[in-house]
């Protein structure tokens, strides 16, 4: 920059949290000319999540178990912009932060891995198919009745590790995550959005600072792509409506055609057996009323079926 004060990005240690850092960090030396390689540093932060590896996210506190160490650094001014997965956000946002920058959206939809089958619809009757989310867990028992859904937490690494040690017979990823490592030829199928409606924000990279920082709100508006911003505004308000986090079994993808924001969304009850669905559009400038929309008309279908965690 051109004072001799370093500009840093907080991260996760994660191998995907890094390449979404260093990602971020290229656009910006790319689009801001008072940079250069030396004046960004990258800033590895542990959180909740990545601390307890092994337990339930539900049983770690579910709502911003991914962010919470890095906001407060942000908020004790000791990094300047927090890198985040924006699906791992909780839906409310912190007093004192924003989000008002995200990269443009990856590939949204979740990838099927297996060592035995090159298909999900092609494995045997009761395997073993690893996944952490309980939205890929309601939707693939929704899509065959007969699979063995099997708890998995972990990095990419670590859960292909897993699957290559024959611990699962597959397991269900984000396909955004393997290209960003380029380990999409790890995958054997891509669900379509209609199989499994992809998690709220699933392919963005969100880009948080203080509400007070312009200095940071200018240098990351050079990187902010207005579609995915709009888009995943109108999602984020549908989270947010249902009192929904990262953990909750809520799908939804709003695509942005002509101005008209297109979002499809979908909750399961508490139980995973029932769904719930919702489709609502408008005007790319009401995205948040779509979401909010959405999220309140989702609520009234699931009734006593639904409960957000916490309430």
């Amino acid at each position: 920059m051109t004072d001799n004060k370093k500009f840093v990005i907080g991260s996760r240690g994660s191998k995907l949290s890094l390449a979404y850092s260093r990602y971020v960090k290229n656009l910006l030396l790319k689009s801001n000319p008072q940079f250069d390689d030396n004046s960004i540093d990258i800033k590895i932060i542990k959180t909740t999540g990545d601390i307890f590896k092994n337990k339930k996210i539900s049983n770690i506190g579910g709502k911003g178990v991914f962010s919470k160490q890095i906001e407060d650094e942000l908020l004790g001014s000791k990094i300047n912009l927090a890198v985040h997965a924006l699906k791992d956000l909780p839906s409310k946002m912190t007093d004192g932060l924003c989000i008002n920058a995200v990269l443009k959206r990856n590939d949204p939809r979740d990838a099927f891995l297996s060592h035995i089958s090159k298909s999900f619809f092609k494995l045997k009757s009761q395997s073993k198919v690893g996944t952490s989310s309980f939205r890929r867990k309601a939707q693939l028992n929704s899509l065959r009745n007969d699979i063995n859904i099997i708890p998995m937490r972990g990095n990419i690494d670590t859960r292909i590790t897993k699957l290559k040690n024959r611990e699962f017979d597959a397991i269900v990823l984000s396909l955004a995550g393997l290209k960003m490592l380029n380990l999409e030829n790890e995958a054997r199928e891509v669900f379509t959005v209609d199989q499994m409606l992809p998690a709220i924000g699933q392919g963005a990279i969100a880009l948080q600072c203080r509400k007070n920082d312009q200095k940071t709100l200018n240098i990351i508006k050079m990187v902010n792509d207005k579609e995915s911003y709009y888009c995943i505004d109108a999602e984020r308000a549908l989270l947010e409506a249902i009192g929904g986090d990262c953990d909750t079994a809520v799908g939804g993808l709003a695509k942005l055609s002509n101005e008209t924001i297109v979002l499809k969304s979908e909750l399961f009850s508490n139980d995973g057996n029932k769904k719930f669905e919702v489709q609502c559009s408008g005007h790319f400038k009401e995205a948040k009323k779509i979401g909010y929309k959405a999220g309140k008309e989702l609520l009234k279908k699931a009734g006593s079926d639904f409960k957000a965690q916490g309430n």
